[in-house]
């Protein structure tokens, strides 16, 4: 079995950074629906514009909103106004088609790739 890309969320960019919060990635309730993501679920979030990489989990935030928020520890890897991929992996047997989400500037669903 292997991890295989199941879900991203391509370029999207972070509208806040939270110091002050527990932990992990608040991200827009209609994306998290559109990439087949679960709440809790553990990702990989890539920043282009600084190279950083970390792993999280999500949190569902307002539908429509746009919101990508670094909360907690992230929040000093990855800052407001940098251009993020996030990714969910699955542990499977073989290939699968991960869904993938085009955003526009202010992280409002674009297409599938």
């Amino acid at each position: 079995m292997r991890f295989i890309l199941r879900s991203k969320i391509h370029r999207a960019t972070v509208t806040e950074a939270n110091l002050a919060y527990v932990g992990s990635i608040t991200i827009d309730g209609d994306l998290v629906e559109r990439a087949g993501l679960l709440e809790g679920e553990r990702v990989l979030v890539t920043s282009a514009t600084s190279g950083a990489r970390l792993e999280t989990y999500v949190i569902s935030g307002a539908r429509g909103s746009g919101v990508i928020c670094m909360n907690g520890p992230a929040a000093h890897l990855i800052k407001a106004g940098e251009v993020v991929v996030i990714m969910g992996f699955e542990l499977c047997d073989g290939p699968i088609k991960p869904t993938i989400v085009l955003v526009d500037e202010k992280n409002a669903f674009l297409r599938y790739a």
